[in-house]
């Protein structure tokens, strides 16, 4: 009988790590792209808000497909997170600029 080999603990946790990027990292930056597109669309507001809202979806696929397209878990956590740096950055400005 042939014995099962089990993959490294340190895959494992690559694994884990990207899926928690994907699904973690990938809805904090597909909402944070919600928001900022409904701020700084030049339409009206409910168009801006269902543009962002649709739009969304994309943002969400694109980080799924970058964490399981990168290298490392590092770099999927870096592909998602700094984007979503720069989409909470000009949501900030934004809201800023609203109140003014």
């Amino acid at each position: 009988m042939k014995s099962k080999t089990s993959l490294p603990v340190s895959y494992r946790l690559a694994v884990t790590s990207r899926v928690l990027a994907a699904v973690i990292g990938g809805y904090l930056m597909a909402s944070l792209a919600a928001i900022c597109l409904a701020l700084w669309l030049p339409t009206t507001r409910a168009d801006a808000v269902v543009t962002g809202m649709m739009s969304s979806f994309v943002f969400y696929l694109l980080a799924v497909l970058w964490c399981f397209a990168c290298r490392t878990a590092w770099r999927a956590w870096a592909g998602v997170m700094v984007p979503s740096a720069l989409f909470a950055t000009l949501a900030g400005i934004g809201f800023w600029m609203a109140r003014a």
